[in-house]
């Protein structure tokens, strides 16, 4: 093997160290998964703005109790279209904690994988604990 090429697990040969964004999207490919957020042109938000918008209250606040995970999805993707539509740059969806769910927490599961589905869902993240901590989560919506 030449000087500064390395064969990692997969048998693939590089010319240089793997860093975590080669072996993200060589997972990615390998298990035939297409990355939302790549196939988006990025929007910039310039860092002052965004700080601006991480600390405003949200535009608008969706509550899930008590639905199901395939009527929690209907109304996730009603409210997010609703959302995008009116010009909304924030959301906050309240799912709750889990604390009498069997097992993993259903409603946040089916949050976490809408946003991950949604191509105008951007970064998202809980809510500080006065807002309802891992049982909120709040989303910026990209442009």
């Amino acid at each position: 093997m030449g000087a500064g090429r390395k064969t990692y697990g997969t048998g693939l040969l590089m010319e240089k160290k793997a860093g975590f964004g080669d072996i993200l999207e060589e997972w990615l490919q390998n298990n035939k998964i297409t990355d939302k957020d790549a196939s988006v042109e990025r929007t910039h938000i310039p860092t002052e703005n965004k700080r601006r918008l991480l600390r405003a209250k949200p535009d608008d606040i969706l509550d899930i109790h008590g639905l199901t995970g395939e009527k929690a999805w209907i109304t996730l993707d009603h409210f997010f279209t609703d959302a995008k539509d009116r010009g909304c740059k924030k959301l906050r969806i309240i799912h709750g904690k889990g604390n009498k769910s069997q097992g993993k927490t259903v409603l946040g599961s089916v949050v976490r994988k809408y946003i991950e589905k949604c191509p105008f869902a951007g970064e998202s993240g809980y809510e500080k604990s006065a807002n309802g901590g891992t049982g909120a989560t709040w989303v910026l919506l990209k442009n």
